[in-house]
């Protein structure tokens, strides 16, 4: 299958982030280093993604959910929504169509996330039409740590798939199974076009 192709069948089959562009709150990246949140992830839109760029999207996820956190403690609600809104324009590809977006802690109805709006409901809450979430953005996350169980890359479009750990600020660390999918968009800017993350299964 072409890269032109599997895109567009990564597009098309439901129609996810966070995070790139931010200046923000340090967090502790998938090597266990302090670093600040990356610089949009561009490059020519026809260069093959690299494994390298992967690895920057995930920290700069990681650390644009730490800042949203920090940025809602320190300043409110809607100063977190602003992140939030920069977060999700910077790094999704909801300009390029639907997003696959299955966050953690969706019930049905509303499991999946395939637009902005629905997204941003996640991440902050304060949404009527969303009425469920409480913004997962905004729980005191304070780290992260990345393990990629494996990365798979073809040509401009880029899949991973591991755990992500986030510790709060009281130290409490919760694991989640995430999968994330990429594409370059018209300008090369990496895209978060799938995101999937749950609860890891534990028998009894």
């Amino acid at each position: 299958m072409s890269n032109k192709s599997l895109r567009r069948s990564f597009l098309s089959v439901s129609g996810v982030l966070a995070a790139i562009a931010l200046i923000g709150a340090p967090a502790a990246s998938a090597y266990g280093n302090t670093q600040r949140a990356a610089a949009p992830v561009t490059a020519p839109a026809q260069a093959p993604i690299t494994e390298q760029d992967v690895i920057a999207a995930q920290n700069a996820w990681g650390n644009a959910l730490v800042n949203i956190s920090t940025t809602f403690e320190r300043d409110g609600l809607a100063a977190a929504r602003r992140v939030a809104e920069n977060v999700i324009d910077s790094a999704y590809g909801f300009n390029m169509g639907p997003v696959l977006f299955k966050p953690t802690l969706t019930v049905a109805p509303q499991t999946f996330r395939t637009t902005r709006e629905g997204a941003l409901a996640y991440f902050v809450g304060g949404d009527t039409r969303f009425a469920a979430d409480t913004g997962f953005a905004l729980k005191g996350w304070r780290s992260f740590e990345i393990q990629n169980a494996a990365i798979f890359i073809d040509g401009d479009t880029a899949i991973s798939m591991g755990n992500v750990r986030l510790t709060n600020r009281d130290g409490t660390v919760t694991t989640v199974d995430k999968t994330w999918g990429w594409n370059r968009d018209d300008n090369g800017q990496l895209r978060i076009v799938l995101h999937h993350s749950s609860l890891p299964f534990t028998a009894g």
